[in-house]
């Protein structure tokens, strides 16, 4: 991977959950993943705008030292079609059938793939995407 590639992990969470269940979660999709310490440095958090007043969230970011970008509705929407996993219930409750997925494909940017489904706590869901390869 080069340095210019970015990786975004996306995270979807129920309301009150808590920021080690969050940290937790996005430490084993970074081992999963096989994610070096050169990797894990050019991460990112992200999350949907609506969960911008979660303490958890916020909490994961702070543990993991992770700058934390959140994700609107609209770009959320935009990111459906490249997601792998959708849930007909998290469509009913949130407009968009793949959370985690779709806030970590938005953050990587235009043309980003998923580089983890989304994986799963009881209340927390994380997904990785890593920006496309730019050409020097």
């Amino acid at each position: 991977m080069t340095a210019d590639r970015v990786i975004a992990a996306g995270i979807g969470c129920r309301t009150g959950c808590p920021g080690d269940e969050i940290a937790g979660l996005l430490r084993a999709a970074f081992e999963e993943a096989a994610l070096d310490e050169a990797a894990r440095r050019t991460v990112r958090l992200a999350a949907p705008m609506r969960k911008r007043n979660e303490a958890g969230v916020a909490e994961a970011a702070r543990r993991l030292a992770l700058p934390l970008q959140f994700v609107d509705d609209s770009a959320l929407a935009a990111a459906q079609d490249r997601t792998r996993t959708r849930s007909s219930r998290v469509e009913a409750a949130v407009g968009v059938a793949s959370v985690a997925e779709a806030a970590a494909l938005a953050a990587a940017g235009p043309g980003s793939s998923l580089l983890l489904s989304r994986r799963s706590t009881p209340r927390a869901t994380c997904a990785l995407a890593i920006s496309r390869e730019v050409s020097a």
